[in-house]
């Protein structure tokens, strides 16, 4: 009997015979899972928001990502445990409405929306650095008023940004397999990319550029800076997990496929993510920029990129102002082809994390409306290219326009919100079903549970705490926002709330089986 405190709650058994009877094509295996997770995982966070980082936490940003990865490390065990009694779209959201009901689960996926959303608009401003700084190696300077949102002076729009999300809404319409095949080239691209800096910088490194290591502390002197605040942004950087979870559903033999990519691809990155970041504070050092009277200023902010551009006038630019860190790195050291090379490889390989991002978020969608919560018209598969089309367009459409007007470092916090939520419930709902249904065959059990899982919801709770004021304010708007769609809407059309559910493949013509009346 499942736990429930808020309504209706949709049976695991009904959730797995929906996706039999709606089910996308399982056509992804083990190797092709953990690229999908690596190249989820490896792109804005390293190659864009080591710059934020260091502002916030100057060289204890490797503590940062230490942090960001435990707190991540002990999540993805939660998430392979019902990831693989559970192999279907949806993500957090479908484990929530199986544990703790439809009002709960609705929070989640649309938390979800949030995060996959935002993300992939905070990815496509990172390419645009890139992109723009290949531009400016090759001669070519774009104007201002064209590259950055309004925040900086002489600022607009980002026009490469907005134009690079649509380009990839296009490719990921066109079909998964065709987005796989293109994702794992990419991948490849952007671990020798990554690989090629760690060997440049790595024996280049100074022992002074380490010092102070902590020049913000621990917390900081206001909320978001210092290591754990830096860790609570940087957190970013591993999110892209999730989305092997919600590729669940397109997966051969998810029981085992499914923790092999989440663990695999984690692991894979992190090591990656602490070289990459000793190389870079070790050549050129860290250290945040602060204001006249001494304060270290916030990314992101007007104040910040006004002192950005001061600093670069005077003909220097500290790590921390670059749109193109790790690029930026080499070129400082001596290695302008190998930064330039750098460049093209983000330039390259970053639209595959928007990818996999929208890839997240439409599934999302998909499966929300499979459940009678948004409208089905936006569960339409295609004739042809066989993917949810609809929602994927009108997601790309408004990735492009967050893209288009809004710094970086400010998507990924607003990003980071929503993703903590989820990953709280995911851990919430791994010690519930412990408890409630401990008999259900489990593939993958977390080791440690009673252990586990608390420190996951610690973690969670910590870095959310730790997040600008600003980016926890939007979760509560968003989720009120979600509130008064789930009551306009998705209870009234829900499929559980009207008494009835799906059912397999091999009734697919008859209507749908009454259940027992639902208690809200």
């Amino acid at each position: 009997m499942a736990f429930n405190f808020f309504g209706r709650i949709k049976p695991l058994d009904a959730i797995l015979a929906t996706a039999e009877k709606k089910a996308l094509t399982r056509s992804l295996g083990p190797i092709q899972l953990t690229l999908l997770g690596v190249g989820a995982i490896i792109g804005t966070g390293i190659f864009v928001l080591t710059s934020e980082a260091a502002q916030k936490a100057g060289p204890g940003m490797m503590w940062s990502f230490v942090i960001a990865g435990l707190v991540c490390a002990v999540a993805a065990l939660c998430y392979s445990e019902l990831a693989s009694m559970v192999p279907v779209s949806g993500s957090a959201y479908t484990y929530t409405y199986a544990v703790m009901g439809e009002l709960l689960a609705w929070m989640v996926g649309w938390a979800l929306i949030l995060e996959y959303a935002v993300a992939a608009s905070a990815v496509s401003v990172g390419w645009s650095g890139y992109f723009v700084g290949l531009l400016a190696n090759a001669g070519i300077t774009l104007p201002t008023a064209l590259t950055i949102g309004g925040y900086a002076p002489g600022g607009f729009i980002n026009l490469p940004a907005l134009l690079i999300a649509l380009l990839v809404t296009m490719l990921l319409m066109i079909g998964t397999s065709e987005s796989a095949k293109v994702n794992a080239v990419l991948v490849a691209i952007k671990v020798t990319a990554l690989t090629i800096f760690i060997i440049l910088t790595i024996p280049m490194m100074q022992g002074q550029n380490f010092d102070p290591f902590l020049p913000n502390g621990w917390f900081g002197e206001s909320r978001g800076f210092g290591a754990v605040g830096a860790a609570a942004s940087i957190f970013f950087a591993y999110v892209g997990f999730d989305a092997v979870s919600t590729a669940a559903e397109e997966t051969k033999n998810p029981q085992r496929n499914v923790p092999i990519g989440l663990i695999g691809s984690l692991a894979i990155c992190t090591v990656f993510y602490l070289l990459v970041a000793a190389g870079a504070i070790g050549t050129v050092g860290a250290q945040p920029i602060v204001d006249a009277a001494g304060n270290v200023l916030a990314p992101g902010s007007t104040e910040f990129a006004t002192q950005c551009q001061a600093l670069l006038s005077a003909g220097h630019e500290p790590l921390v102002c670059s749109h193109e860190a790790l690029a930026f790195v080499l070129r400082t050291i001596g290695y302008p082809a190998f930064g330039n090379a750098i460049g093209i490889a983000a330039f390259l390989a970053l639209p595959s994390v928007i990818l996999i991002m929208l890839f997240g978020q439409t599934r999302i969608f998909f499966v929300m409306a499979r459940d009678g919560l948004l409208p089905e018209k936006l569960a339409t598969i295609h004739p042809k290219w066989k993917t949810p089309h609809i929602v994927t367009a009108i997601t790309g459409v408004a990735v492009s326009v967050f893209a288009a007007f809004l710094p970086v470092g400010k998507l990924a916090d607003i990003s980071n919100s929503g993703t903590l939520f989820a990953f709280l419930m995911v851990a919430l709902a791994v010690l519930i079903l412990r408890k409630t249904d401990p008999g259900r065959h489990r593939p993958f059990r977390t080791p440690l549970v009673w252990i586990v899982a608390p420190l996951a919801i610690i973690g969670c709770l910590g870095l959310f705490y730790n997040l600008p004021f600003e980016a926890k304010m939007v979760l509560p708007i968003w989720g009120g926002i979600g509130l008064f769609l789930y009551y306009a809407y998705g209870y009234r059309k829900s499929h559980v709330g009207r008494g009835s559910i799906e059912v397999h493949e091999v009734d697919a013509d008859a209507p749908p089986q009454p259940v027992p009346p639902i208690k809200d």
